[in-house]
């Protein structure tokens, strides 16, 4: 895993902060998930640690970007975690999924959170958890932004959380740890 780190930072390659990371492998324990959807593989890191929580845990995770993608299939192969780690190189936007989840992670592009979130949410089981990274985004904020593109991502952020707060159908808890983490599940 150290070598995959090390790649990650000379590679300015965003992987999760390892706060993050503790909390969500607890969690996983805790709720004894068996199944998850990974939305944004970036270079495996994640599934990879998902992965190891549990033998009897499967990952599906999914990768658009080619380069990614292929440095991800090395780690998984490396870590002998093929049987158990299901990586596709695909656009999540536009992939099709009939299979439930016991956790979907969405960790891909900020400015798609709320989309992915709205389309994968049929794939989550019923007692299922969705949980987003980076929901803090740095803590920036909009108005001290000069950069067109930070600024629409810290904005999509923002109306992301606010999505989640105001979201009836399921229950969001936000997690200050690492770049901040929301929770959510489907109420009753």
């Amino acid at each position: 895993m150290q070598l995959i780190e090390k790649y990650a930072k000379e590679n300015e390659i965003p992987i999760i902060q390892k706060e993050s990371l503790k909390f969500i492998e607890n969690l996983i324990n805790e709720k004894k998930i068996k199944n998850i959807l990974e939305i944004g593989s970036a270079i495996g890191y994640s599934a990879i640690k998902m992965a190891l929580v549990s033998d009897e845990i499967k990952v599906l995770t999914l990768e658009k970007d080619e380069t990614r993608f292929i440095e991800a299939k090395k780690n998984i192969e490396k870590m002998k975690l093929c049987d158990r780690i299901t990586i596709l190189n695909v656009d999540a936007k536009e992939f099709i999924l009939d299979e439930q989840f016991d956790l979907i992670f969405i960790d891909a592009a900020k400015s798609s959170n709320l989309y992915f979130f709205e389309k994968y949410k049929k794939n989550l089981k019923q007692n299922g958890i969705i949980i987003t990274d980076n929901i803090n985004f740095h803590n920036l904020k909009e108005e001290e932004i000069e950069n067109k593109n930070l600024k629409r991502m810290v904005k999509k952020t923002r109306e992301y959380r606010e999505f989640l707060i105001a979201n009836e159908e399921f229950e969001t808890v936000f997690i200050e740890i690492g770049d901040g983490l929301s929770i959510s599940q489907r109420r009753g």
